[in-house]
């Protein structure tokens, strides 16, 4: 017996079931990926960050968008939800039947998980330096005091810089905003048996 091929959707047809649906999906290649639920570890440390960003950008030209705004790669087709985002001037939409997507940020943070560390630094971290106007991406663990920073440079490649432990600062590089490790991380209950670094 032959498997029948599973029909692949549009982007159109994404959008609207995504329109009228009860939890997020990322879409790829006419396949629908469901989100999985995120950890209390994961929501305390992105209201962190917003909060700590909010203060720091706000009567600026910058501002933070979280993990409700949809992004789409246009040069891939992939459409996603990061974490948290940062944009400098006019945001850009596409507009498709109500539904809109942002096109242009210039920082993505994501915070990591075990099921998603791989994709976030893999595949996904592929799509997104496929966008033109991201500058920075920033990976946050959940699970102890570590955050990556990958900075594009003018020729095209991308600098890693790591800072670890309660004790140190984060600095953004495209925005004016350092945060300390401790003020990301304040309140967030985190494994006994974790060791530094990942």
């Amino acid at each position: 017996m032959t498997a029948v091929p599973k029909k692949k959707l549009t982007e159109a047809e994404y959008l609207a079931i995504e329109r009228a649906a009860e939890f997020k999906s990322e879409f790829y290649n006419g396949e629908m990926f469901a989100m999985a639920g995120a950890s209390r570890q994961h929501n305390e440390l992105k209201e962190n960050l917003i909060g700590e960003l909010f203060n720091r950008l706000k009567g600026g030209p910058c501002r933070t968008y979280s993990a409700d705004q949809r992004v789409k790669v246009e040069r891939t087709g992939l459409y996603t939800y990061p974490d948290l985002l940062i944009v400098c001037g006019s945001p850009e939409f596409e507009l498709t039947d109500g539904i809109v997507t942002l096109r242009n940020p210039e920082v993505v943070i994501e915070i990591m998980s075990k099921s998603t560390e791989h994709y976030d630094r893999g595949k996904k971290f592929g799509h997104y330096r496929q966008l033109p106007s991201l500058r920075e991406y920033v990976l946050v663990a959940e699970d102890q005091p570590h955050i990556e920073r990958y900075v594009r440079q003018t020729d095209g490649s991308w600098l890693l810089t790591v800072f670890d432990g309660p004790a140190g600062e984060f600095p953004f590089v495209t925005v004016t905003a350092t945060i300390p490790l401790a003020d990301v991380y304040r309140g967030v209950e985190l494994p006994t048996d974790s060791s530094p670094g990942l």
